[in-house]
C-alpha cells in the first residue's frame, strides 16, 4: 500500500505511493491516497471526519519505512553508507528502478545534512517526552479517570508537564519552571487586553505558533479538530469596512428610536401640562442602570435607577429634553460634573448626588446593572447577586440549573470586576505609591484597625500574583460582610489574623501570638466555634489553613502543597500549647497521659498546581466551609466541593468579589 512498482504515483495496474516521495502534500497523490483511505474502510469502521488523521499517519509510516531501509539496508554498524541490493523481501514492492534512485538521493550531500540534524535534535530534545508508547490521548484519559473528573480534557500545559513524569514520579527542574509558566500565564492573561495568539505552551515556551497542530495535544490533533480558531490581525481595508458598517448600524438604530419615539408620543402629544421624556426604548417603570458620560471620554461614572415613567418630574420641574430622571447609588467617579447641574441642592458633581435624583441624558444611560441593597440582619448592603450567592446551598443544583433554563440566565462576564476596577484605579493616585485604607471592624479579628492596599495589592489581585496578607484580610471582610453577618454564621465561625499569626510571630514572639489566640477563644468558651487562621510561612511565603476547635480540642490542616503539619514543627506547637492553655482556663480535667491527645486532621483538599495559587486557595477553603455552615471539615473535604485542583473560574471568582467588594466599598 505504501509504495509501487512505479517511479510515479499513477501505475498502470495498482495506484500506489513510491518510496522516492519526498513530499507527501503532492497533489499527484490524491489517487493514490483515495485508494488507501478506501482499504482503510474497507477493513475498518472509521468515520469519514478521521480521514485527515489517517492519511498523516500514512504518510508518518512511509517516512518511517523509508528511515527502516536506509538504516537496516544502507548502512553498517559504523554508520558508513553501503551500496546494497535490492532486498528480494521487498521485490514486489519496488522496482529495481526505484531502489537505485532511493540510493542515489541517501548518497547526496544535501540529504546527509538533513538526516544528521535531524539525528541531533531528536537524541537530545529539550524536554523529552517519557511515557514511552502512551501516546498523549490515552495518557490524558488515564488521568482523568484517576482523578475521577467529571472534565472531558485536560488543559495542554498539564497534559505536557504529565507526559514528562518519570516513572519515579520525578519532574525535571526546567520542565517545572515551564509548568509554572504557564500557570502563570494562565491565570494573568487579561482577555480584553490579550493580543497575542499563541497558546499558553507555546508562550511559555517561546515558540510559534505551527498550523496543522496543537502543542501539548499529540499527534493528529489539530486546531481545526479542537475548534480553535486562529486570531488574525485585520488589515486597515477590513478595519475601514467594518468602521463603515458600524456607522451605518448605528444609524439606522438612531432611525428605528426616533420611529419608536414618535410612536410612543402619539398618544400623548395633546397633553402640553405633562413632561413625555418617556423612553419606549428603557423599560417602563424604576429600573437598575448604569450612568456614562462622553466627555472627555466615554465611560462608565455611576450607578443608580432609572424612572422612566409618563408624567415623571424632577423637583416639581419638567425634565431636560433627551433625558430622563435617575437615583444615584454609587459614584465611581464622585469628581464627575453631572450633565445637568442640579438647581435644588446646587450639585454640580456626581459624588455629591448620591442618594438624590438628577436628569441623565437617555444615551448615556445603559439598563441592566443591580445595585446593592440594605440587608434588614446587618447594618451594612449586601449585593443582591452576593445574596443568592451567600445562600446558593439553599437552592438545589437541580433547581438552579432549571431556573436557570427557563429564565435564560447567560453566564457573566468574568472579568467584569476586574475590568472595572483596573480603569478605575488608572484615574486615582495609587499608582503613585498613594495608599487606601479599608476598615476593619473589631468583631472580625477581635481588634479594630485599617488595613492599607497600595499599588502592589491591587496588581495582585488584577495580574494574579502571590497574594499578600492585606488581600487576604480584606477578604476576610468581605467574608464576614457578606456571608458570615447576613447568616448569622459569626455565632459558629471567627477569624484570627495572620499578621499577627505567622510562622515568623511564631518564632520571634511566641508569648504574645499565644497571648492573642488565647483571649480569641476565651472569648467565646460558652459554644462550639471553629476557628480560621491562614498561616503564612513567613516573609511572604506559602498560605495554608489551619481550623481550630478549641471546644473539641480538634485542628483541620489544609495545605494546597499536600504537605502535613510536621513541616512548620514551630507552629504545631504553638497551637498545641495554645489549646492546653485554653483547656487549663477552662478547668477541664484530663488524666495526664491525654494531656497531649490533641487530633490534628489532615484534609485532603484541592491541590494547587503551580506556586503561586496558594492564597486563592486558602480563601476558597474558607469560604466553603461557611457556605456548608459546617464546623467539621470531613478528611476527605466536602463532597460538593471536592476536586483534583480548583480551575481558572473558580480562582477567578475569588478576584471578582474581592474587586466588587473594594468598588462597593467606595475607599478608592
Amino acid at each position: 500500500m505504501m509504495a509501487s512498482n512505479e517511479d510515479h504515483p499513477h501505475g498502470d495496474e495498482t495506484v500506489g505511493v513510491p518510496i522516492t516521495c519526498d513530499n507527501w502534500r503532492n497533489k499527484q497523490l490524491n489517487e493514490a491516497k483515495d485508494k488507501i483511505w478506501s482499504e482503510i474502510k474497507r477493513c475498518f469502521d472509521i468515520e469519514e471526519n478521521r480521514r485527515d488523521h489517517c492519511l498523516k499517519l500514512a504518510g508518518k509510516l512511509l517516512r518511517g519505512f523509508r528511515t527502516f531501509l536506509s538504516t537496516t539496508f544502507l548502512r553498517d554498524t559504523e554508520g558508513t553508507f553501503v551500496d546494497a541490493e535490492l532486498p528480494s523481501k521487498y521485490a514486489s514492492l519496488i522496482s529495481p528502478k526505484e531502489w537505485e534512485t532511493f540510493k542515489s538521493k541517501r548518497k547526496t550531500q544535501e540529504f546527509k545534512s538533513v538526516s544528521e540534524t535531524n539525528r541531533q535534535r531528536a537524541s537530545s530534545p529539550a524536554y523529552p517526552y517519557r511515557k514511552g508508547r502512551v501516546g498523549y490521548g490515552r495518557l490524558e484519559q488515564s488521568i482523568l479517570t484517576k482523578e475521577n473528573s467529571s472534565e472531558t480534557s485536560l488543559p495542554a500545559h498539564v497534559l505536557w508537564k504529565e507526559a514528562r513524569v518519570g516513572k519515579d514520579g520525578k519532574i525535571k527542574e526546567d520542565v517545572q519552571q515551564i509548568f509554572e509558566k504557564c500557570e502563570t500565564l494562565s491565570q494573568s492573561i487579561v482577555p480584553y487586553e490579550d493580543t497575542d495568539c499563541r497558546s499558553i505552551l507555546s508562550r511559555a515556551l517561546d515558540v510559534p505558533e505551527y498550523s496543522g497542530r496543537v502543542r501539548g495535544k499529540g499527534f493528529g490533533i489539530t486546531q481545526k479538530s479542537l475548534n480553535i480558531k486562529k486570531q488574525k490581525t485585520p488589515s486597515n481595508k477590513e478595519l475601514q469596512q467594518t468602521l463603515e458598517a458600524l456607522k451605518a448600524e448605528v444609524l439606522e438604530l438612531r432611525k428605528e428610536r426616533e420611529r419608536d419615539r414618535a410612536a410612543g408620543f402619539k398618544d400623548t402629544s395633546d397633553k402640553d401640562s405633562i413632561n413625555c421624556n418617556f423612553q419606549p426604548t428603557i423599560p417602563e417603570g424604576i429600573s437598575p442602570c448604569h450612568l456614562y458620560l462622553a466627555r472627555p471620554t466615554y465611560r462608565m461614572v455611576g450607578k443608580g435607577k432609572v424612572h422612566n415613567n409618563l408624567g415623571e418630574l424632577l423637583h416639581t420641574k419638567p425634565l431636560p429634553t433627551g433625558s430622563l430622571k435617575v437615583s444615584v447609588d454609587i459614584a465611581l467617579e464622585k469628581d464627575a460634573l453631572l450633565p445637568h447641574p442640579d438647581d435644588v441642592s446646587d450639585a454640580t458633581l456626581l459624588g455629591d448626588a448620591i442618594g438624590s435624583f438628577v436628569a441623565w441624558p437617555t444615551d448615556l444611560i445603559i439598563v441592566g446593572y443591580e445595585t446593592p441593597t440594605k440587608s434588614k440582619a446587618k447594618d451594612k448592603g449586601i449585593a443582591r447577586e452576593i445574596e443568592s450567592v451567600a445562600s446558593q446551598k439553599e437552592i438545589p443544583v437541580a433547581k438552579k440549573t432549571e431556573i436557570s433554563k427557563r429564565t435564560g440566565a447567560k453566564k457573566k462576564n468574568p472579568s467584569k470586576y476586574r475590568a472595572c476596577l483596573h480603569t478605575y484605579l488608572e484615574t486615582t493616585d495609587i499608582s503613585d505609591g498613594c495608599v487606601r485604607l479599608i476598615p476593619m471592624d473589631g468583631a472580625i479579628f477581635g481588634f479594630e484597625y485599617a488595613e492599607s492596599l497600595g499599588k502592589e495589592d491591587f496588581d495582585q489581585i488584577l495580574y494574579h500574583t502571590q497574594l499578600s496578607v492585606g488581600v487576604i484580610n480584606t477578604y476576610m471582610r468581605y467574608l464576614y460582610d457578606k456571608l458570615m453577618g447576613p447568616r448569622g454564621l459569626e455565632q459558629r465561625f471567627s477569624f484570627l489574623n495572620p499578621m499577627k499569626t505567622n510562622l515568623t510571630e511564631m518564632i520571634r514572639k511566641p508569648d504574645e501570638v499565644r497571648t492573642y489566640v488565647v483571649e480569641r477563644f476565651m472569648a467565646d468558651t460558652d459554644r462550639e466555634k471553629l476557628f480560621f487562621l491562614p498561616f503564612n510561612t513567613g516573609d511572604g511565603g506559602h498560605w495554608l489553613l489551619v481550623a481550630i476547635n478549641p471546644f473539641k480540642e480538634i485542628v483541620y490542616y489544609l495545605d494546597s502543597l499536600h504537605n502535613d503539619w510536621t513541616t512548620y514543627p514551630a507552629m504545631k506547637t504553638i497551637v498545641d500549647t495554645i489549646i492546653q492553655t485554653v483547656r487549663a482556663q477552662r478547668k477541664i480535667q484530663v488524666p495526664k497521659r491525654k494531656a497531649n491527645n490533641i487530633t490534628w486532621n489532615r484534609v485532603e483538599c484541592p491541590r494547587q498546581r503551580n506556586n503561586i495559587d496558594c492564597g486563592y486557595y486558602t480563601l476558597r477553603f474558607m469560604k466553603e466551609t461557611l457556605l456548608m455552615d459546617r464546623t467539621d471539615i470531613p478528611s476527605d473535604y466536602f463532597d460538593e466541593y471536592r476536586c483534583a485542583y480548583y480551575s481558572k473560574d473558580q480562582l477567578d471568582e475569588i478576584k471578582e468579589e474581592l474587586c466588587q467588594f473594594i468598588i462597593e466599598l467606595q475607599v478608592l
